[in-house]
């Protein structure tokens, strides 16, 4: 093999790697921004009957789903939004909030049954501000925040043994692992994912989201 065989073969291979990396990278990051990514999911698996709503609004025109970790540290950042949001559109969209614990969170699944075991008493959405607003405290720890999460429950007010008792119950986990698995069905992949009249959201700025809601409830 001649010398200028050898380099035409290494600059054929080099083009040839080029091509494949610039396809994987546009496979990989081509989401577009701010926009929902197209395709909608099965409503059924999205809502369930038994989900947690925060907010609920007549005829049902907008409905806006979030499937959450408390532990996680972009649910945290992104609740301020989420509660702005809720104010300022207060009676005119559906919020409907989904679990989706991250193994690698090692107080996510105990925090996703603190708030269910809140809901057993109708205190779900007290509990989900408390575990949000104090994530900086429990979260992220290795050891399990049981006290910690009893202690919001006396705050609250809850009957503590019924409390501890549905905290402790295999239908409670249950209940979080089944939100999980709808969020795997409808492309879940990591936390927060939002989902708007159940076309998926690549984004969440607010001022974005807004102008999504807006032209939902106008149309």
């Amino acid at each position: 093999m001649t010398r200028n065989t050898r380099l035409t073969l290494a600059a054929v291979v080099a083009l040839i790697l080029v091509a494949v990396g610039v396809l994987a990278f546009n496979r990989r990051d081509a989401i577009p921004s701010a926009e929902t990514t197209g395709g909608t999911v099965e409503p059924t698996v999205l809502v369930r009957e038994d989900s947690h709503r925060l907010t609920s609004a007549p005829g049902g025109r907008v409905t806006l789903v979030e499937f959450l970790d408390f532990e996680c540290e972009a649910c945290g950042a992104v609740y301020p939004t989420v509660k702005e949001i809720l104010a300022d559109y207060e009676g005119q969209i559906t919020f409907v909030v989904r679990y989706f614990p991250i193994s690698s969170h090692p107080n996510a699944e105990l925090a996703a049954r603190t708030a269910e075991a809140a809901a057993n008493q109708d205190r779900f959405a007290e509990m989900y501000q408390l575990l949000f607003e104090n994530q900086d405290v429990w979260g992220h720890q290795e050891e399990p925040q049981t006290e910690v999460f009893l202690g919001y429950a006396r705050t609250l007010g809850l009957d503590i043994d019924r409390f501890q008792r549905d905290l402790d119950d295999p239908a409670t986990a249950a209940r979080v692992a089944k939100d999980r698995t709808d969020g795997e069905a409808v492309g879940v992949q990591g936390t927060p994912t939002f989902f708007l009249n159940g076309e998926p959201l690549s984004d969440l700025r607010k001022e974005d989201l807004t102008n999504m809601i807006d032209a939902a409830l106008a149309g």
